[in-house]
């Protein structure tokens, strides 16, 4: 029945294209050759029931007679419309990611053929820092663009690395510089949070983007970030790239690295930073200005939280050190004091290039500052300021504090670093006013004179010039002592006119003042301006002993791996005062602390120097003195050179002096000045034991006692500059 069915379908569509005229020839019907591959199927009646999708080997079965009858047809299968559509979404799905494949290939290749051969490749150095360190080993400063020393992965708190895995990379050691997974996690959560939460960069990434790329966001940049990354992951370890990250990531507030960051945040080192501060540490990577805990500190701490929750997620940290981190979360450090710290750094800067040149690597650079004395000589300034300042009319201070070798303990630029980086210290020149009589007095004992020799304190006039004294009164005959000791203008401006401005200029040079001084008359009451490091540096060869002595910051210079860079060598100029001189310099101006201008700040079992200065219309405030120990000066004024009211040298800056001598010298042992105080011209002058014949006090010389003969000036010294230069 099959057959005859089988062959009358056959003939009816060999009929069909009869006769339509596609064939007139007679085609006869061959049941020979019946293969499957013709396009010729069988209906369903026609196959067996339960049907077989395979076709047996051997003999075709006979056909079963079977009745129909009261039986229906099965179903005819049909393939269902998901299972189709599914079909076609797994088919063009895969075409279309080899096509992107391809795409994705293409633009990697077109860009990193952009890119220069990666045998040329190097890592950027880093920017060398420059860390300042105080005479009794604690950091002052750190200085460069870093703003702080790169750090050994093993020296740094191990949980610094644990808290930036845990938040920006946790697969860092086990990804090949892109993660896949994390990339997808990324996208993920930005796409169920409608907005961009995560990134999917990593750790190797991010390095690649900081060492060679721009910040901007284009096809060209992330392709490239990428290639980098891959070189970063062959050429160097885990921990190497690692390490570079952490010294070179950006944490705000001018920070990069985790040194600088746990210094500017928590005055700390890195090495010692806590799991809440490396947890706040590493949420800054994210946004280092908007999570800034000086600037948002509830933020910083929200971020934070969620730093030390991945860490104890990923095992990082026990829950029970988590939980003790949660509850006493990490505090920026508040700032103390005015920041005056740094005015010594900036000096530092200013002259570290004079002794080691350019700096190619991190330095360490060990200072003479002392930060107890820089604190108590900022803490006793600020304090003047603020109580006194505004009622008197002074805005600003500077504070000048030095060994007797000229190595500086503290320096003072100014009121508050942090509103005005002005170094007044050491690149101000004011004019010093009666601060710059000792080298007119100077001058004078030099050329014969004594502490008891007599001058006529009486109106005085120089071709019109007429200086007053500072009571507007006089006291008649009085020695040069007493002269100095209260400071009167018109007898230092006779001094000056006897031995000339040229000398005074000879000698104040040979004792350390290099500013140019205008040699006039009125250059004894201080009209020429100096600053304040220079002034003391040339008030402390009467401390010392008359040696000439350079202001210097500078003790030793190392590099990262400790090798002295430079090592300041035990200098002298020489003596520029004779001892008998010295002598006498010495006790006119231990007399200004005991019955003169300094008496109020006078330090009680000390021998003391000193001497007071004011410039015309109080526009300038000094006190210079000095003990066998220790050298200051005090200059107060205004920036813009205004009057202040009445504030004289004896008055406030003296006040400021005192104080800050007497908390420098608590607990110290007194010693006396170099050379002893001068206590009276002997009768007789001996040169190696024997009577100087014909010595005589010049014509215009007259002394307080008849009894003591004049002593012959010492032999002329050179000047500093000269002694410098070799001149």
């Amino acid at each position: 029945a099959g057959c005859k069915h089988r062959t009358a379908n056959i003939w009816s569509k060999i009929t069909a294209m009869v006769s339509r005229g596609k064939s007139r020839d007679r085609i006869e019907p061959s049941f020979e050759d019946d293969r499957e591959d013709e396009d010729l199927r069988l209906d369903a009646d026609d196959r067996i029931a339960g049907g077989r999708k395979g076709r047996p080997s051997g003999k075709r079965s006979a056909p079963v007679a079977r009745s129909n009858k009261g039986r229906k047809s099965p179903p005819r299968k049909r393939q269902s419309s998901a299972g189709f559509g599914l079909g076609r979404l797994i088919y063009w799905g895969f075409v279309l990611s080899i096509w992107g494949a391809i795409g994705i290939g293409g633009i990697v290749a077109y860009y990193g053929s952009q890119m220069p051969s990666a045998s040329s490749w190097t890592i950027p150095e880093r920017p060398p820092n420059m860390k300042i360190v105080s005479v009794e080993g604690t950091v002052i400063a750190n200085r460069g663009a870093t703003g702080g020393e790169a750090l050994p992965l093993e020296e740094m708190s191990p949980f610094i690395p644990q808290a930036v895995m845990a938040i920006e990379d946790r697969r860092f050691y086990s990804h090949f510089g892109v993660d896949p997974l994390g990339l997808a996690r990324a996208i993920v959560t930005n796409v169920t949070s409608g907005r961009a939460v995560q990134g999917g960069s990593t750790l190797t990434q991010q390095l690649a983007k900081n060492l060679f790329l721009s910040p901007e966001r284009t096809v060209e940049r992330k392709v490239q970030e990428v290639l980098l990354s891959f070189w970063l992951e062959q050429k160097y370890t885990k921990d190497q790239i690692l390490a570079m990250y952490l010294n070179r990531v950006y944490f705000g507030s001018n920070a990069y690295g985790v040194e600088a960051a746990a210094r500017r945040y928590f005055n700390k080192s890195a090495r010692s930073v806590t799991i809440a501060e490396a947890a706040m540490l590493a949420g800054l990577v994210q946004a280092p200005s908007r999570l800034a805990p000086n600037r948002n500190p509830e933020a910083a701490e929200k971020r934070a939280q969620l730093v030390i929750a991945a860490m104890a997620d990923q095992g990082l940290i026990s829950q029970n050190a988590a939980k003790t981190a949660l509850v006493a979360p990490a505090e920026a450090a508040e700032r103390i004091g005015a920041g005056s710290v740094n005015y010594a750094a900036d000096y530092v800067m200013d002259v570290l290039d004079d002794f080691i040149g350019a700096v190619d690597g991190d330095v360490t650079v060990l200072t003479t500052i002392d930060t107890k004395l820089q604190s108590s000589a900022e803490t006793i300034l600020v304090e003047a300021l603020a109580a006194q300042g505004a009622k008197q009319g002074v805005s600003q201070g500077a504070v000048v504090s030095m060994a007797t070798d000229g190595g500086i303990r503290a320096l003072i630029g100014g009121r508050d670093y942090t509103k005005s980086q002005f170094n007044r210290a050491t690149a101000a020149k004011r004019q010093p006013g009666s601060a710059f009589k000792p080298f007119v007095y100077l001058a004078a004992l030099e050329k014969g004179l004594t502490p008891d020799t007599i001058r006529d304190d009486s109106p005085v006039s120089f071709k019109g010039w007429e200086p007053e004294n500072y009571s507007r009164t006089y006291r008649g005959p009085v020695t040069l002592q007493t002269a100095l000791a209260h400071s009167l203008n018109t007898i230092a401006a006779r001094l000056i006119n006897e031995v000339t401005p040229k000398e005074v200029i000879r000698t104040a040079q040979r004792l350390g003042i290099n500013s140019a001084l205008q040699p006039n008359l009125s250059l004894a009451l201080g009209t020429s301006e100096v600053t304040p490091v220079e002034l003391t540096a040339a008030y402390a060869t009467f401390a010392n002993g008359g040696q000439s002595v350079l202001p210097y910051v500078i003790r030793e210079v190392k590099s990262a791996s400790g090798k002295v860079i430079y090592a300041r060598a035990a200098a002298s100029f020489g003596p520029v005062i004779q001892p008998p001189t010295l002598s006498m310099m010495n006790a006119m101006l231990h007399e200004v602390m005991v019955s003169g201008t300094g008496a109020k700040a006078n330090i009680p079992g000390w021998e003391v120097g000193g001497k007071s200065g004011t410039t015309q219309d109080f526009r300038d405030a000094w006190f210079v003195g000095y003990t066998a120990r220790l050298v200051t000066s005090v200059w107060l004024g205004n920036d813009d050179n205004s009057a202040m009211k009445r504030v004289a040298g004896s008055g406030l800056p003296a006040e400021i002096w005192g104080k800050y001598m007497k908390a420098a010298h608590a607990g110290a042992q007194a010693a006396p000045l170099p050379g002893g105080l001068w206590q009276g011209t002997p009768r007789s002058i001996f040169d190696g034991g024997a009577p100087v014949a014909g010595a005589r006090p010049p014509a215009n010389t007259q002394t307080a006692d008849s009894d003591r003969a004049w002593v012959p000036p010492a032999p002329q010294e050179k000047n500093f500059l000269e002694r410098l230069f070799g001149g």
